[in-house]
């Protein structure tokens, strides 16, 4: 048995490793101080999500958990909120149709100075007022309103009027917020 080749063969593995040791020692030193930088960012990014007193992420959950069920219960109450201010606004002034005439035309007196205004909600309830100017007096007259209809006989400018009123809240719906 001859030990001489494998004598070299470790004796040349020898002084590869002895020549490699430093190289490998230096990525190893680079590779821990890697290490080291990217713990301090997560270190630093787990503080950062980390919520509350103790910093833990327990607590943070809990806390983002009380902060979501108190959204939803807000949510909730707003919504209920918008449908109670959505029924009072569909009870307020929606519309309104004016109408200027003259009354007293046959008679060649007082000009366009009367007119008929009605004021409607969104169910055509309202109020319809009137007035007739002549020189030496001036009538008003309101009429009460419900779906458009009264139960007072309307002269042919009230009615003219509700219409206009009528077609102001149509458009009305028709528009879309920006």
């Amino acid at each position: 048995m001859d030990f001489a080749p494998q004598q070299s063969f470790l004796a040349e593995l020898h002084l590869w490793v002895v020549l490699a040791a430093p190289y490998v020692a230096l990525a190893a030193l680079v590779l821990a101080i890697g290490a080291l930088f990217l713990l301090l960012a997560i270190r630093r990014r787990f503080i950062r999500l980390a919520l509350g007193r103790t910093g833990s992420i327990e607590e943070s959950v809990t806390i983002l958990t009380r902060d979501v069920k108190e959204l939803q219960t807000f949510r909730i109450e707003l919504e209920q909120y918008l449908k109670f201010a959505e029924l009072r606004l569909r009870g307020s002034l929606q519309g309104y149709g004016m109408v200027r005439f003259n009354p007293f035309a046959e008679s060649g007196g007082s000009g366009n100075q009367s007119f008929a205004i009605a004021f409607l909600d969104e169910g055509h309830s309202g109020v319809v007022l009137s007035t007739l100017y002549a020189r030496d007096r001036v009538g008003v007259y309101a009429k009460p309103l419900e779906n458009g209809v009264s139960t007072y006989e309307l002269t042919k400018e009230e009615r003219e009027a509700i219409e206009k009123a009528k077609v102001a809240i149509a458009e009305h719906k028709k528009r879309k917020p920006a």
